[in-house]
C-alpha cells in the first residue's frame, strides 16, 4: 500500500512539474519558490533554490539513484514536519525549474 501511495505522489509531482510556470530572467528563483508555496513548503528563497540545485546535481552525478532516494535527501534537509509527499513535490518542482533533463527520474518513480 505504501508503494502505491508513493507512486501516486510521484505521479502528482510529474503532473505538477509539467504545469509549473517558466522562470523569468529577472528573478529566476522566485517562480520556484511560488511553486513550493502552492505545496505548503516554505522557507528562505535562497535556501530552497540552493537545495533544489544540489538535488539536481545529485541526480546528474548519480548520487541519488531514484526519486525516492532524492526525496529522502530533501526531506532530511527541509524543515521538520515536511512530508515525503512534499519532498517529492519539491523534487518535481526542482527538476522542472533547474534540471528538466532529469524528468525521467520522476517518470520512472511514477511507473512503479
Amino acid at each position: 500500500m505504501k508503494a502505491r501511495q508513493l507512486a501516486i505522489t510521484a505521479a502528482m509531482a510529474i503532473a505538477a512539474a509539467g504545469l509549473a510556470a517558466p522562470a523569468h530572467a529577472d528573478d529566476y528563483d522566485a517562480p520556484f519558490n511560488d511553486t513550493l508555496h502552492g505545496y505548503g513548503i516554505y522557507g528562505p528563497q535562497d535556501y530552497n533554490a540552493w537545495l533544489a540545485k544540489i538535488s539536481c546535481e545529485r541526480l546528474i552525478r548519480g548520487v541519488d539513484g531514484d526519486a525516492h532516494k532524492s526525496a529522502t535527501f530533501l526531506q532530511r534537509n527541509l524543515p521538520k514536519g515536511t512530508t515525503q509527499g512534499q519532498s517529492l513535490q519539491f523534487l518535481g518542482a526542482a527538476i522542472d525549474h533547474y534540471c528538466p533533463d532529469q524528468i525521467g527520474v520522476l517518470q520512472r518513480a511514477g511507473s512503479r
